[in-house]
């Protein structure tokens, strides 16, 4: 098994991408081919999960369009991705937060995490 974790971390360009994590609101840009052309694209939304690890890793990002709720897998390792930025930190309790699909209005709010600056 490690053959084929070794072989895969070769194959993988190193992006650094922004530490992120369920409940963080971003901002993936990323691109489109559309016959010749091509195209950037934002989506921008609350994570809901993060899961696997190396090659296969994934994150899925929520956002309403309207009063639809709209969800979108990405994996960490797309080469299509030009850009993820941070835009806002959750404070949520769980690494899965499904439960955000039931929950309309004021009630889907995601406390945002606080961070303390020495000024």
């Amino acid at each position: 098994m490690d053959l084929i974790k070794e072989i895969q971390a070769e194959l993988l360009e190193a992006k650094n991408w922004p530490s992120f994590k369920a409940g963080d609101t971003l901002v993936v840009t990323y691109k489109i081919k559309e016959g010749d052309k091509e195209r950037l694209q934002s989506f921008q939304g609350v994570i809901l999960q993060r899961r696997g690890s190396g090659a296969t890793e994934t994150f899925t990002i929520r956002k309403m369009s309207g009063n639809i709720g709209v969800e979108r897998v990405f994996p960490i390792n797309d080469p299509f991705i030009e850009k993820i930025e941070v835009l806002k930190r959750g404070a949520v309790r769980r690494a899965r937060i499904f439960y955000l699909r039931d929950r309309k209005g004021k009630a889907a709010r995601i406390k945002e995490k606080r961070s303390f600056s020495k000024a």
